[in-house]
């Protein structure tokens, strides 16, 4: 039996051998591997759209205060006068510093001109600040405050939802979006006989509209009106619009 086994167990050895010295001869015998990648090209995309309302409850206004005088130390002093009266009347209505924010203060030489040429005609000094108020009833008495301690503008005043309100309504319009395209992704699919697989990629268009605006209002005619002010929030609508991709098979 040994004798059988002698002559296979030889020839394995010596082909290992062989194979050593080949190696060691010539280096290690290469071999080739093909990659292969494949790309699943039958995609199907569906779009949807969530919408969801708000009345706002935030409102931003601007406010101007614009003098001339002779000097540019005058024309400062009135308006930083007028600004800082606003201002402290603003906080004892509770509306808080960090929600006062000058935009704007600036002085410009102001000048006649005449056939005869150019002439000095003393200064303009200009301040904008922008006052954010968590109250729409706050907002009116804001207004009525400003133009009797001296605002001469009365800016776009717009309505929004505060910043948690607003990722708040953000997120529901996005589910509803989400919602919306998985059932007309699965209606069509039914209605022509094809089979989702996995959402691949997902899409937002970012299309939220711009918060209700008033335009600007002389702060002279605001003041003169015998009635406070009554500014309506009216309501926002918060839109999303959303893509949705699947395999198919």
């Amino acid at each position: 039996m040994w004798q059988n086994a002698k002559v296979p167990f030889l020839t394995i050895i010596f082909a290992f051998l062989s194979l050593f010295v080949f190696t060691k001869i010539f280096g290690p015998i290469p071999f080739s591997v093909n990659s292969i990648t494949t790309n699943k090209q039958n995609l199907f995309t569906v779009t949807g759209t969530g919408e969801v309302t708000s009345v706002p409850d935030t409102a931003m206004i601007n406010l101007g205060v614009n003098k001339k005088a002779p000097t540019t130390e005058s024309a400062k002093d009135q308006v930083n006068k007028i600004i800082n009266q606003i201002t402290k009347d603003l906080k004892a209505l509770g509306i808080e510093e960090k929600d006062i924010k000058t935009t704007n203060f600036s002085v410009n030489p102001n000048y006649n001109y005449s056939p005869e040429g150019q002439k000095s005609d003393g200064y303009n000094v200009d301040a904008n600040i922008q006052v954010k108020i968590k109250s729409v009833d706050i907002a009116n008495q804001a207004i009525d405050i400003a133009t009797r301690d001296g605002a001469t503008q009365v800016g776009g005043v717009q309505f929004v939802p505060d910043d948690e309100k607003q990722k708040e309504l953000e997120s529901k319009a996005r589910k509803v979006a989400i919602k919306n395209a998985k059932e007309k992704a699965e209606s069509i699919a039914a209605d022509a006989g094809i089979h989702l697989g996995r959402i691949v990629d997902v899409q937002e268009n970012e299309d939220y509209p711009k918060p209700v605006q008033y335009e600007g209002l002389q702060a002279d005619k605001v003041a003169k009106q015998s009635e406070p002010t009554k500014l309506n929030p009216g309501e926002n609508k918060i839109t999303s619009t959303v893509s949705l991709s699947y395999e198919t098979y």
